[in-house]
């Protein structure tokens, strides 16, 4: 393979899990990236695809200082970008909105007398949960942690309780797990069952826009409500909602 031909840098980075390509293209300028041994400190710069790609102690540093919460998304709250007169779910990242009954979120704010610098206005949203559904929802200072959860061929699991209006028979259910397709293209597989009480529970590993509420249309369902409630092994738990908390530090996606 041609030199001209092999990925950038930043993107086998973020392909590897090491950081977004965002972070990537600031490591790289700042000399903290390693591929072979050698530092590479030019934009651009290309690698073969099996080359061994390293950040230095420094990066993986402030890597580990990198603040990450879950957030019981509540209703009429967007993801990111605000849309008219409705609130972003950063907005919601205040001690106001912090859940004090937990642990690790109580000791971080009774250790810190300036409670606005534990409250980063850089977290991005790490897969979105649309305006009309609940749940939880992961907003990180970690471009791994977003690029973990958002890329297109992630095994990432993410669980939906769904409470529905329609027949749940078990040829809808099992249309839901393996016979439907979304713009053209056919959706992985899905593991759904239905809960004591009576409503949906979906697991899935990708994220289509308003996947769920157009697979329940294909089949005849109607959605009455729509909760995240896992992702990963981190679980909404008893987050009162509309409350966030630190995720702790055994907890990984």
């Amino acid at each position: 393979m041609e030199t001209s031909l092999y990925p950038r840098i930043s993107k086998l980075l973020s392909e590897r899990g090491l950081c977004s390509r965002r972070e990537a293209d600031r490591y790289i300028k700042q000399g903290c990236v390693l591929v072979d041994g050698e530092v590479v400190s030019t934009l651009g710069t290309r690698a073969h695809p099996d080359s061994r790609i390293e950040l230095k102690k420094e990066a993986i540093d402030r890597q580990s200082k990198k603040r990450t919460v879950i957030l019981h998304k509540p209703l009429g709250i967007v993801s990111n970008l605000p849309e008219g007169a409705y609130e972003e779910a950063a907005s919601l990242i205040t001690k106001e909105h912090a859940d004090l009954s937990h642990p690790k979120t109580k000791k971080t704010f009774q250790a810190n007398e300036n409670h606005d610098s534990l409250l980063s206005k850089r977290l991005s949203v790490a897969g979105r949960l649309d305006i009309d559904s609940t749940g939880l929802l992961v907003l990180t200072e970690d471009g791994r942690i977003v690029s973990q959860l958002i890329k297109p061929d992630g095994e990432i699991e993410k669980e939906y309780c769904v409470k529905v209006r329609g027949q749940l028979t078990e040829q809808v259910l099992d249309k839901l797990r393996f016979g439907l397709e979304l713009d053209g293209k056919k959706l992985k597989p899905a593991q759904v069952d239905i809960d004591s009480y009576g409503r949906l529970v979906l697991v899935l590993k990708e994220g289509k826009k308003r996947q769920i509420r157009r697979m329940c249309e294909l089949v005849g369902l109607e959605i009455i409500a729509l909760k995240r409630t896992r992702v990963g092994q981190v679980e909404l738990g008893l987050l009162p909602y509309g409350k966030w908390r630190f995720l702790d530090e055994n907890e990984s996606f």
